[in-house]
């Protein structure tokens, strides 16, 4: 039997610190084969991805992972709690047994301890969250006050993403009678939010993209694997910017009543992105105008989203119960591991998108086309799309 270990990534793009932590992940957990759920076009902080999914996963492959599944956009857009919900998931339909994960913390943190915590006292946090609720702050800030007030011994930021995230997978991997064994590891030399390359082999994914998007190639070399550095070479770039144009046209052609049918589209935000995008001449500037003290940069990034999309709250709420396994890249080694799972996966699996397959992937197939119109490239993402295979 193959013992396996999770990863749960966006590769956006794909450098040596991720490369690092296939490696980390195999060893700490003794693993025969690395699985990662990796987000598609669109990621969990609400952007799209600067390289295609195809792409990314080709990577991810070339470079340490053995089987690379896509984590639908209705679980990838989401506050961190939604994203580990969807991702650990699809890793326990799979029966892998460990999950590998990054974490921003200074210090060696229990997050099965942490889990059992919250499994065990959800009650009194739950009431403790609705104490809060007068203070008029963004749910990730009213979380942390929670943990401050039950936990003040454990560490909470909201600088610390991969920290949040590590403690979103902890408690959502709790809740299976077969929780997977949990392995977090320390981010390398860069911070999640460091806009700088430092002169290492590790540069965080937010500097690495800004020397893309800025046209500064010379340094990138030396932190990203050469299949990602030829892959920026030779494709243009996607962001927000380039989205921008689709996503004003959306909110310019929709009354306020259509958009109330968006998901998160509450408390009456819809007014104000129709009055901020008559005044906004880029992205940048329409979600700075949009900003509120509840309605935060990555809160309404995600939103965004939602309206490119047009994703309402039934088709996002009936996806999260109609979950699918799609491959998007394997090893020789991943694909023994698919046929030795087969007979537990009690969901379908899809490597090759047909039409018996349209139903359960619509609002994916919906992704791919917006992403294909986004990125001006004529390569479909969806249809006549087989994974990756590393011989």
């Amino acid at each position: 039997m193959l013992k396996s270990c999770g990863v749960i990534v966006e590769y956006n793009p794909f450098h040596n610190g991720h490369q690092y932590h296939l490696e980390t992940a195999r060893e700490a957990s003794q693993a025969d084969v690395v699985v990662a759920v990796m987000s598609g076009n669109f990621l969990q902080r609400g952007e799209p991805a600067i390289l295609d999914k195809w792409t990314r996963a080709k990577e991810a492959i070339e470079n340490g992972a053995d089987l690379v599944i896509e984590l639908p956009v209705t679980s990838a857009v989401q506050s961190a709690d939604y994203f580990a919900k969807g991702a650990v998931k699809l890793l326990q339909e799979l029966g892998v047994s460990s999950l590998c994960f990054g974490t921003d913390s200074e210090e060696v943190l229990d997050y099965e301890q942490f889990a059992r915590f919250n499994a065990e006292n959800q009650k009194e946090i739950n009431e403790t969250f609705q104490s809060l609720n007068h203070l008029g702050l963004s749910y990730p800030q009213q979380m942390n006050e929670v943990y401050r007030l039950l936990l003040p011994d454990w560490p909470v930021s909201t600088q610390s993403p991969n920290h949040i995230l590590g403690m979103s997978y902890a408690k959502e991997n709790q809740k299976y009678t077969n929780p997977m064994a949990l392995f977090p590891i320390k981010r390398q030399v860069s911070n999640y939010h460091d806009k700088e390359l430092n002169g290492t082999k590790f540069a965080s994914a937010t500097a690495i993209r800004e020397a893309v998007l800025s046209h500064q190639f010379e340094a990138l070399g030396e932190v990203l694997p050469v299949e990602t550095f030829n892959d920026l070479n030779e494709s243009e770039p996607v962001d927000w910017e380039k989205a921008w144009p689709f996503l004003k046209y959306q909110l310019m052609v929709k009354s306020e009543d259509e958009l109330k049918t968006i998901y998160q589209m509450v408390e009456g935000i819809e007014y104000r992105l129709k009055e901020m995008v008559l005044k906004a001449t880029s992205f940048e500037e329409f979600v700075a105008l949009v900003k509120t003290k509840r309605f935060t940069w990555t809160r309404i990034q995600r939103l965004c989203v939602y309206v490119l999309l047009q994703l309402t709250e039934e088709e996002v709420t009936q996806s999260w119960d109609n979950p699918y396994l799609r491959l998007l890249g394997f090893n020789k080694v991943g694909q023994a591991f698919m046929k030795q799972q087969r007979k537990i996966v009690t969901c379908p699996v899809v490597s090759n998108l047909k039409k018996e397959h349209q139903k359960i992937a619509e609002l994916d197939i919906r992704a791919g086309f917006v992403y294909e119109l986004i990125s001006g490239e004529a390569t479909k993402q969806d249809f006549y799309r087989i994974p990756h295979i590393k011989k």
